[in-house]
Parts: C-alpha cells; structure tokens; sequence
C-alpha cells in the first residue's frame, strides 16, 4: 500500500530570522547595565499600575479625619496602616501614589501614541513629496519648536481648558514637531536608495511606497524616540498639574499632588518629597531605556 499522505513542509527559516533579530537585539540592549536596570523598574511601574486596586491599602481619595498629616510609619507618631503617611486631608500617600502611576503612565502612553501617529504622517508626506508642501510643514514645525514646550503647553491648555485630557492634547501637539522631523530626515535617506526606486518601476503607488516599503526602514530611531518622549510627557504633565492646568485634584496625579503640598513642605516633608521621587524614578528609568534602545538598535553603535 502506498502512503497517500501529503507532506507540507514548513519554512522555518522566518521564524529563525525573527528569533535572531530578538537575541541580537536583546545581547547589544544588555550590554547597557542601566537600560536592564531601568527596564526591570519600568516593568514593576506597569505591575503596580495594573494590580493598583488590588494592592493599594486604602481608596486613593478616601479621609481618615483622625489621621491628618500623618508620618510615615518609621517616623514617631506614624501608623502600620498608613506606611508612607497621609496628606493633610488625611489620604493615605502611598495609595494615591500607586494609583498616580496609572495616571503618569497612561498620560505617557496616550500623548506618545497621538505624537508618534501625528508625526509620522505629516513626516512622511513632507519627507516624500517635497516642494511646496514640505515647505509649509516644516515652517509650521519651525514656529512650534521656537517656543519653549512648556510654555506652549501652558498657553493651549489656556485655551483649550484645564483638565487632564486638554493637558494631553496640549502635550501631544509640543511634541508632535520632534517626530515630524525625524520621519522627514529618514523618508529623505530612504527615498533615494535602490530597493525604493525598484518598487517604484514595479508599479508601486505612493502610498504603498511610504507605508510599506520606506516607513519600516524608519522605525528604529522613531521608537527612540517615543520611548524619551514618554518620559517628557510625564513630566510636562506632572509640571502643568503642578500649576494647576493639568489634572485637578482630587485626582491622585504625582505633580497635583505636588501642588496641593507646596504649604507643608516645612512640617510635613513626605507629603512632597515622595511624588518629587515617584516622578524622578520613572523618568530616570524610561531615559535609561531609551538609552538602551538606542544603542541596540542603532547601527553605528553596535561593537563588533
């Protein structure tokens, strides 16, 4: 009897290049001591985010009227349930401080998506058709980069509202000329090259040549990119919570929470001090990241 059954073969040879990619990327990322540092404590940061409501003592905006100003617990006067003291309407911090996480993070993700999508289409556009239109866009860029970005933000949000979404708006559109640029610079080294030209005289269009051949090519400095901007985001709105243009309170943001402690920093120093090291923390580790990343996917910093 003879063996009618069909053999597929199966083409391994993408799954081995993909694997390879990721241990050549992973050797040069760990090279960098601080960028693994820094990834281990940006992935805690996400873990607290997320598990927040499960791991968080008390509601964020809950008062405790008996336990105003409270030390945390090391310090004398202190409670074994309130580990990093209360604030002066008696919240305890360290629940507001995991649950600020969230709102640091998720304003990070949202301003670096709305920048990063903004970006690469207006990059790609001025970077691929030129002329005119590449003329207007950069000028437009040129005016928003002259201005200081957190008084840029301060003045949008002016207009558009106090509140954390305007905040974000506000902060997308400030970073939106980084981005814009950057895809134009690659669009403009790509353009010319061989494998562009070729799929060219093949017959594709313009969008195809711009979304499926030149952008992938021009992914690696842009995801440097994002990954620094998320940390200036977090920052610039912490700054504009602070002044009172971001989130409002009771909303338990790291630089809001700032603000409503500027009057106890002298009697009450964990009330500032641990938002201050909340923000520090996360910005340092997401640079070093980004300090990571840029040498694991950049090529001229790869060692032999």
């Amino acid at each position: 009897m003879s063996d009618t059954t069909a053999t597929i073969p199966v083409d391994f040879s993408g799954r081995r290049a993909t694997r390879a990619m990721l241990a050549e990327f992973w050797f040069y990322f760990s090279e960098n001591r601080g960028a693994v540092i820094g990834l281990y404590v940006f992935l805690t940061l996400i873990a607290i985010a997320l598990l927040a409501p499960l791991i968080a003592p008390h509601a964020p905006n809950e008062q405790f009227r008996d336990a105003l100003l409270l030390p945390p617990f090391w310090q004398e006067g202190g409670r074994a349930s309130f580990l990093l003291g209360t604030d002066a309407v008696g919240r305890d911090m360290l629940s507001r401080l995991l649950y600020g996480s969230r709102f640091s993070l998720f304003i990070g993700l949202v301003v670096v998506s709305i920048a990063l999508a903004g970006g690469i289409t207006i990059g790609l556009i001025a970077g691929f058709f030129r002329g005119w239109v590449d003329i207007v866009i950069m000028r437009i860029m040129d005016v928003i980069l002259a201005f200081p970005s957190l008084l840029l933000a301060l003045v949008l949000v002016a207009v558009l509202g106090p509140g954390l979404l305007n905040a974000m708006i506000a902060i997308a559109i400030v970073l939106q000329p980084h981005f814009v640029r950057l895809t134009r610079a690659q669009v403009m080294a790509e353009k010319t090259k061989d494998y562009v030209v070729s799929a060219g005289v093949a017959g594709a269009g313009p969008i195809r040549l711009m979304t499926r051949t030149i952008l992938p090519n021009c992914l690696a400095p842009l995801i440097v990119q994002a990954t620094l901007s998320f940390s200036t985001a977090i920052l610039d709105a912490a700054a504009l919570g602070f002044l009172g243009m971001g989130a409002q309170p009771p909303t338990p943001e790291w630089g809001t929470m700032l603000a409503d402690a500027r009057e106890f920093i002298l009697r009450a120093w964990w009330v500032v001090t641990l938002p201050g090291l909340a923000i520090l923390i996360t910005v340092l580790a997401i640079n070093l990241v980004g300090d990571g990343l840029r040498d694991a996917l950049d090529p001229k910093l790869k060692r032999s």
